[in-house]
């Protein structure tokens, strides 16, 4: 069993082959290996695996608890990332296919607290009225649409820094409970988790790139995110960035770690100023976007880089 930012490899070698065309006394040459894969990363839930081997390997992931696996592709550039549920097992057997090489990581647990908000505006919870439904409706086709778009780049494997200057305010994963009522005086009561990351900035606080990328979404007026934009990292890691006051990002545009993407702000469905910065894992090799989920940025921060 692996453990929590430990590396591992398996490899299925070839036989050593020896110089052609020298002395017989010529030292052997080692081939190549015919299927390897060697891993790091954060195995914690809601963090994340980094795999590299031969660009088109394909890697069959098992969670120990019986639920759906999935199977991810090496790429060209010869790395994948394996995103982890916030509820994932307690480990995860990654089988290289075609082979029997198989390896297990062991899953550190999350301990997510439970919270109940009482006396909340239900006008910052839920789109009630038609046009509020209207509006996040054709914020939801965006978003959709830019979730389906995938970029190429180093994904992970670069490290992470903070997008914004400021102290946490809300960590990924706790369940959250409003119970309030709305200016219309009808009660309302709605259950959700917090899927990302939240840092307590004043409104005007510069938001720069965690990680290189190209912006796949770039809009001031989604209905619950407000000012919002999508950073594709590469191997279907893209991070989003809620609230903002300024977006000065188009799509399609390539962006480096730590350049500017816009400002803080307090728009969409909030309660005050901060930034909420998401980080989504989706499976390039599979074009059923149902299997793809967030994961938590904190634990990105502690990734070792691989690249620079």
């Amino acid at each position: 069993m692996i453990g929590m930012r430990r590396f591992w490899a398996i490899a299925l070698m070839t036989t050593a082959l020896p110089g052609h065309g020298l002395a017989e006394n010529a030292e052997t040459v080692a081939a190549p290996p015919l299927a390897y894969v060697d891993c790091s990363g954060i195995a914690k839930q809601g963090g994340l695996l980094l795999c590299t081997g031969l660009p088109g390997s394909v890697l069959n992931v098992s969670p120990s608890d019986g639920k759906q696996a999935r199977s991810v592709t090496i790429g060209e550039n010869g790395h994948v990332a394996i995103g982890i549920r916030q509820h994932e097992g307690d480990a995860l057997t990654i089988a290289l296919q075609d082979t029997s090489l198989s390896l297990t990581a062991s899953i550190e647990p999350r301990e997510d607290p439970y919270r109940v908000i009482e006396g909340f505006d239900c006008d910052k919870v839920d789109a009630r009225t038609q046009a509020q439904k209207d509006h996040a409706g054709r914020s939801w086709v965006k978003k959709q649409a830019a979730f389906k778009r995938f970029e190429t780049g180093p994904g992970a494997t670069t490290g992470f820094i903070l997008p914004a200057e400021g102290p946490p305010s809300s960590p990924f994963g706790p369940t959250r409970k409003y119970i309030g009522v709305g200016k219309d005086g009808e009660p309302c009561e709605k259950t959700s988790i917090h899927r990302g990351f939240d840092l307590a900035v004043p409104v005007g606080t510069e938001i720069v790139a965690p990680a290189d990328g190209i912006v796949t979404l770039g809009d001031e007026d989604l209905y619950y995110e407000g000012g919002t934009v999508f950073l594709d990292h590469g191997d279907g890691l893209v991070s989003v960035f809620m609230h903002m006051s300024v977006v000065d990002v188009e799509v399609g545009q390539n962006v480096r770690v730590g350049e500017r993407l816009g400002a803080s702000g307090n728009t969409g469905r909030t309660t005050g100023p901060h930034l909420h910065w998401a980080v989504k894992w989706r499976n390039p090799s599979s074009e059923d976007r149902r299997g793809d989920f967030y994961i938590d940025p904190a634990l990105l921060l502690e990734l070792e880089p691989q690249l620079r």
